[in-house]
């Protein structure tokens, strides 16, 4: 085909899944479960493109994968879910261990594989889907807590999966060893650390220091930034994954210049990443191969989802209170261990065994795709219901404040866009009650579409767009004191709100 016909093609899937994701949104459905519709659709079951390289769909599919991660940090809030990172940090990797021991064990009797195989399947389907977690538990009025487990946990889980997975397709012909495994991966997940601690926080002090003269070039630099890291920590024999979500979650996290516009681009990104990586997924597979997949898959999945991953929520629970991050509940527990969503990351993980030539290997890509699909289908719209029959859903609250900046060089000064979300408490606070520094002034309100110079008794409402000039110097406290009264009214400072995170 031409590069014209290739470009409409493109473009009709672009425009075609991004009708569908709100389908997706209204049934509860993870939008991948359309994107891998077109893939087979487009495939040889449909309007026969060829593609059948699982070497370069791995590539394609690591590439995309880092992109995700990437949004996933810029779009985590630190504040919300620190409390929850050493519980999830453990579940990423002691219940990343427990997944593949209690699905392997089992698999390698009832399906009647070799150890390796058991343990390679096990591996596969140990992670969840980072992107099927945001885009269903986002929408769940979920504790901070439990919401921030599993975020951060889908987050960190991917590095240690993906070296399981490489390291257990690279022993298929060698006796393992398993002090030569953890020695590997514990070093890959240092040197990925470190890359991503590095890069992050140094990317951030020379972003907020460098006046671009486009606020488009931010964003670029940011993600730029995010994929230096991810090739970074693998030249260094490292983690990509890892390095480019700690990368991330620290950009994400700094005060950076016009923040909300970076966010929005990535997410951006990182939807198009999904839409290709999906579609690309679909055509990898082949609809007529999935019979003989059905009950093997059936099999592994069912015990992926009624004894591994209870099985490992209770094991990180467990050895998170002996560590002091305190107890979680039975219902928080069965939350998490249905919530633990699988989507692109089993099959990518999938064509690693392919690609490496592992016998049965496409075996093993046909189940794991049976397995996203069924259980995506059972899990996903089911998890509102499962979160109110557990009783783990909280009162709808009011969003954070959204603060946006733009740096004004000249004046070593800032222009901060605030925007006020409905249910904040800066709703009938007039300006004067802001009591703000000598150094802020808020110089313009949007309200309705219509714009205008408030006065020191001008109400602020809920949906205004508030335009506000600091210095540098005072920034941190003119957004410390807007947090606080968001959240508690004018009189946060006698209840003691601070506004810090």
């Amino acid at each position: 085909m031409t590069l014209d016909v290739w470009l409409l093609v493109s473009a009709v899937i672009v425009i075609a899944a991004v009708i569908s994701v709100r389908v997706a949104h209204r049934s509860g459905l993870p939008s991948l479960l359309l994107f891998l519709g077109f893939g087979l659709v487009l495939g040889d079951a449909g309007f026969g493109i060829p593609f059948a390289d699982p070497g370069l769909a791995k590539d394609i599919g690591f590439l995309a994968l880092a992109v995700i991660l990437a949004e996933g940090g810029l779009t985590t809030n630190w504040s919300q879910v620190r409390r929850s990172v050493p519980l999830a940090l453990i579940l990423a990797t002691v219940g990343v261990a427990v997944s593949i021991l209690a699905v392997a064990i089992p698999v390698r009797y009832l399906l009647g594989v070799d150890t390796i195989t058991a343990l390679i399947i096990g591996a596969v389907l140990a992670p969840t889907d980072a992107a099927a977690v945001f885009s269903v538990l986002r929408r769940l009025p979920l504790p901070p807590r439990l919401a921030g487990i599993l975020e951060a946990e889908s987050g960190f889980n991917d590095a240690p999966t993906v070296l399981a997975v490489v390291l257990l397709s690279g022993t298929v012909h060698a006796s393992p060893d398993l002090g030569s495994f953890l020695v590997e991966t514990g070093s890959e997940l240092a040197i990925g650390a470190a890359v991503g601690l590095a890069i992050g926080p140094a990317g951030a002090f020379a972003l907020r220091r460098i006046a671009l003269p486009v606020s488009g070039l931010y964003p670029i630099a940011v993600l730029g930034l995010t994929l230096f890291s991810y090739a970074g920590g693998a030249l260094l024999h490292g983690s990509g994954f890892l390095a480019i979500y700690l990368t991330a979650l620290v950009l994400g996290n700094s005060k950076l210049p016009h923040r909300a516009t970076t966010r929005g681009f990535a997410e951006g990104m990182a939807w198009l990443a999904q839409i290709g990586l999906f579609v690309m997924l679909g055509l990898l597979a082949s609809p007529m191969e999935m019979s003989s997949a059905i009950v093997p898959g059936l099999i592994a999945g069912t015990v992926m989802v009624v004894l591994a991953r209870p099985l490992a929520v209770l094991v990180s629970a467990a050895l998170g209170r002996l560590l002091g991050q305190g107890w979680v509940s039975w219902r928080e527990q069965a939350f998490l261990s249905w919530a633990g969503l699988r989507g692109a990351i089993p099959i990518v993980l999938a064509t690693i065994p392919w690609a490496a030539g592992v016998e049965g290997s496409k075996d093993i890509f046909n189940e794991v795709f049976v397995i996203v699909i069924v259980f995506t289908l059972l899990q996903g719209p089911t998890l509102p219901w499962a979160a109110r029959l557990l009783k783990v859903t909280t009162p709808v609250e009011a969003h954070e404040l959204e603060v946006e900046a733009a740096p004004l060089e000249e004046l070593n000064a800032d222009l901060l866009q605030v925007s006020v979300p409905p249910g904040s408490r800066l709703h009938g606070v007039e300006i004067f009650e802001l009591r703000l520094p000598r150094d802020a002034q808020v110089t313009l309100i949007v309200r309705d579409g219509r714009s205008f110079v408030p006065g020191e008794t001008t109400q602020i409402r809920a949906d205004d767009q508030i335009l506000l000039v600091t210095t540098a110097a005072t920034r941190d406290q003119v957004e410390h004191r807007l947090r606080a009264v968001s959240r508690r009214g004018k009189l946060a400072g006698w209840y003691g709100e601070r506004g810090l995170e």
